[in-house]
């Protein structure tokens, strides 16, 4: 029910607006008591319930005293007979949902409409009670449900399977007994009764393997008419299909028969179901992909715009892993480059671009030029990925490429737009050396026209790492210093610090350095002042006497080992002194929080001239809390706190998390504990800790807790030591032990006598990752240049079967804990290779650096590079042995 503006462009005169425009839940309230008046006039009261469903699907809330009121003035319209007022009733008490209490007034009047001869009463009222009602009440209408199923009326039969889908969530024994009714629905020649039954019965078979493949053998024998049900029947042969590729290593594959079959079949969604299954089967050879492909390129020259998109995205999809299955649609793809809908023309171009060879891409280039102007920036976006992916694959082609990108870099377009453009051209220069020069100019003819001030100062730092190394790096100065003359202050500074790496990088490019750097000593801007001066003296351009080229040039193109953040933090929290700041104060853990962050969430904000303190660092807290106890006094340095671990569920009697503190020879395991029993005082509050699955460790101090009353939380400790610097691992049962007192509600006083009570806590493990700290560096390839090549162990792993890269690329990193750089966390979709970077501190303060390469091939299967580098030659090794084992 969005609002309608504009019934027409070329008739602003003429605006249609919404009728529920303005209304208010108040004034709708008031209208609502029409449900009371002794004479009901349905058409007034559709009208009210029509506006209370709408505030209800925009989200506005209603307290429960207006949500049961309503409810009840909801329930006097079943006195009503018209036909259209029930709908609507029905309606409200869905979205209502009331609570159990309500549900007895209301359950009377739908099991009467549910036994109505009316069939539109029973199969709404049927929808309406398997919405509502809980397990006890169902038991009493399963007899019904059981005949709804198998009703000659459709309508009927269809409301009670598509309930029972719903009720397999929540009542899964009571539905699973309705299998022989499902299984006689599944012969019904009504087209959506069969889709129906179908869907439940393979949802309660679903965690039966051999339960699937017989349905699936049963119905392809030709007993399913609807074509909805054979499309459905077509998903579950094809998961039949994979699920016995994988046990079945003879090559043999099942009911393919039956999906080739369903190519020649009448109905369009069933032949395209088949195509897009047979196309996705994992290692499907030519001769089986064929005629799947044969029948999507009939769709193609489809006068019907669906069928041409749903072909055209299907045959995108396989030119990613097959792209000479596709050449020989190529012809007519190229007709729907000129396709009145912008979806499908992007579809075709971006598939062209994978499928091309060399010889066509002047010729695509052209017809790409003529299209770009008629599509969204998201389509555009598409487009540039497809290109930079072929200049990849054809880095000949580079120039014609190159100018392209350049060419639709200066036209319109917004942020993400530019962005994906200024991306790629990277890329390009990174991957294609013979691109360098020209892709930098094209990007210094873009930021003199730029809008954006991220991306200038994107440009501006890669110009600083990148220009120096080309054979006439004078030819950026002037782009360069343009920018500091002509743009914000924001993009003025980093063309300061662009100049000062030109001046570090190309001694005879000083002296003109130097001067224009003396020039940007008068700016009006603070930051561009204090820039200026700090470059001019690590340069030695004020007369200093300067450090070394090294040390210089560590300073300007070498990562800061701090979060930013943090470092901002301590910056603010310092008093000045004649004590100088200590850049080594800085904590470097990725995430500050304090210890009490949920408690502290609750408070209010502090007044009006007063800024919040900053908070601490989560390791300082730490650290001072732990050194207080004198059982882990002499334990050193902590290395790492983990974020809290739940070992109980929510809402239960006790809650309880755990925060692993690592040492370099020990963990203490922080249990903070929390009562939630206001009747209750728990004393001598402790964790017995079962370490026999964690052979490495012994424990060696426990430290109870003396009392926890009601909502006052508290900790206890328990220390183990393990082997120095070793990633010790293993599991830990836990089991919370105390002498529960109960407390008088009325004075707040606990009795003198206790009873001992234990309560079994969740199991905690301590993985490798737990020993490697997340420290993320601005410039991965700097940090990773800057490494000992000596240090580097490079080998490949196979990690099966998975559903997608992404999910791989998250996997190995939670097993490694390590930081992800330069935003390679995120994976494309559908691609089919992946580079990620990683950094971090391993225990010992050992800098590590890895870089992995992911790739998936047609069946899924994801292979992985795993390159580290580190401090620690050994360190280097230990992330391989973390990965092997993993």
């Amino acid at each position: 029910m969005a609002q309608l503006v504009k019934k027409d462009d070329d008739r602003d005169e003429e605006a249609e607006y919404s009728p529920f425009l303005g209304i208010e839940k108040g004034a709708v309230l008031q209208e609502a008591r029409v449900f009371n008046d002794p004479q009901l006039d349905p058409r007034r009261c559709s009208q009210v319930i029509t506006k209370l469903l709408y505030l209800l699907n925009q989200g506005e809330s209603f307290t429960k005293f207006e949500a049961t009121d309503v409810f009840f003035a909801v329930t006097k319209l079943f006195q009503s007979k018209d036909i259209g007022l029930r709908r609507m009733v029905y309606l409200m008490i869905k979205e209502l949902s009331p609570c159990a209490d309500e549900v007895i007034i209301v359950t009377s009047c739908l099991m009467k409409d549910m036994n109505s001869k009316t069939d539109m009463y029973r199969a709404n009222a049927i929808r309406v009670l398997c919405r509502i009602i809980d397990g006890t009440l169902l038991t009493q209408i399963e007899r019904y449900l059981k005949q709804a199923i198998v009703d000659k009326n459709p309508v009927v039969a269809s409301a009670a399977l598509v309930s029972g889908i719903h009720l397999l969530q929540t009542n899964p024994e009571i539905v699973k007994r309705w299998s022989n009714e499902v299984q006689e629905a599944v012969q019904s020649r009504a087209a959506l009764v069969q889709f129906h039954a179908l869907a439940l019965l393979h949802k309660i078979r679903q965690n039966d393997r051999l339960a699937v493949s017989k349905l699936v053998t049963s119905l392809t024998r030709g007993t399913v008419r609807s074509p909805l049900a054979q499309c459905l029947l077509i998903r579950y042969t094809s998961q039949v299909i994979r699920e016995s590729s994988n046990s079945n290593q003879t090559g043999d594959r099942p009911f393919y028969d039956y999906l080739e079959g369903c190519l020649r079949h009448k109905a369009e969604m069933v032949i395209f179901e088949a195509a897009r299954a047979i196309t996705e089967l994992n290692g499907v050879s030519s001769r089986e992909l064929t005629p799947a492909i044969t029948v999507l390129q009939l769709f193609l020259s489809s006068s019907k715009p669906v069928l041409r998109f749903a072909a055209v995205r299907t045959l995108n999809k396989v030119a990613m892993t097959r792209p000479l299955a596709v050449t020989n649609c190529n012809i007519d793809m190229e007709s729907l480059i000129a396709d009145q809908n912008r979806s499908i023309a992007t579809l075709a171009i971006t598939t062209l671009l994978k499928t091309g060879n060399e010889s066509s891409v002047d010729r695509l280039m052209k017809q790409i030029t003529n299209f770009m102007s008629d599509i969204a920036d998201e389509f555009k976006i598409v487009v540039v990925e497809a290109i930079r992916s072929l200049c990849l694959k054809f880095p000949l082609k580079y120039r014609a490429l190159m100018n392209f990108l350049s060419n639709i870099l200066r036209e319109e377009g917004g942020f993400e737009y530019k962005k994906a453009i200024v991306d790629s051209i990277v890329i390009l220069i990174r991957d294609i050396p013979d691109a360098k020069e020209s892709g930098l100019l094209h990007l210094c003819e873009f930021i003199e026209d730029c809008e954006f001030t991220y991306l200038s100062t994107q440009i501006l730092h890669f110009l600083g790492n990148e220009g120096p190394k080309t054979s006439d790096p004078s030819k950026y100065i002037r782009y360069i210093y343009n920018r500091v003359i002509l743009e914000n202050a924001t993009v003025r500074a980093s063309a300061v610090c662009t100049l000062a790496k030109f001046g570090a990088m190309v001694d005879s490019l000083k002296p003109r350095i130097f001067v224009l750097l003396r020039r940007c000593l008068y700016d009006s801007d603070d930051e561009v002042r204090d820039r200026a001066t700090l470059y001019l003296n690590t340069l030695g351009g004020d007369g200093a006497v300067v450090e070394t080229d090294k040390d210089v040039k560590e300073f300007l193109f070498g990562s800061l080992d701090i979060p930013l953040v943090n470092l901002e933090t301590s910056l603010k929290n310092y008093e000045p002194s004649e004590e100088p700041f200590d850049i080594n104060s800085v904590p470097k853990e990725v995430k500050s929080q304090q210890l009490a962050e949920k408690k502290a969430a609750g408070k209010k904000p502090s007044g009006l001239g007063a800024p919040p303190a900053a908070p601490a660092s989560t390791v300082d807290t730490y650290e001072k809390l732990l050194s207080s106890i004198p059982e882990f006094s002499n334990f050193g340095k902590l290395f790492k706190s983990s974020a809290p671990v739940e070992l109980t569920e929510a809402e239960t009697e006790y809650a309880v998390n755990v925060v692993k503190h690592i040492f370099d020879g020990h963990v203490v395991f922080q249990y903070n504990c929390t009562n939630t029993i206001p009747e209750q005082l728990l004393e001598d509050v402790s964790v017995i800790v079962d370490a026999s699955e964690a052979e490495e460790f012994s424990e060696v101090a426990v430290k109870p807790l003396r009392s926890l009353p009601y909502d006052s939380p508290g900790q206890t400790f328990v220390a183990f030591e393990k082997p120095e610097g070793v990633t010790a691992v293993g599991k830990f049962l836990n089991v919370l032990r105390f002498i529960v007192k109960e407390v008088d509600p009325t004075s707040g006083e606990a009795e003198d006598g206790g009873v001992e009570d234990e309560y079994q806590l969740e199991d905690l493990e301590v993985v490798a990752a737990d020993y490697i700290l997340k420290l993320g560096v601005s410039n991965f390839r700097n940090a990773w240049e800057s490494m000992d090549p000596d240090t580097e162990r490079v080998d490949e792993y196979g990690l099966g079967p998975r559903e997608s890269l992404a999910e791989a690329v998250g996997v190995v990193i939670n097993l490694l804990g390590l930081q992800p750089c330069e935003g390679t966390e995120v994976v494309p979709n559908n691609a089919r290779s992946h580079t990620c970077l990683l950094s971090g501190v391993y225990i010992g303060n050992v800098k590590v650096l890895v870089r992995l390469s992911f790739g998936i091939d047609g069946r899924k299967e994801v292979a992985m590079k795993l390159a580290v580098r580190s401090d620690d030659i050994s360190v280097s090794d230990a992330i391989h042995e973390i990965v092997a084992s993993g």
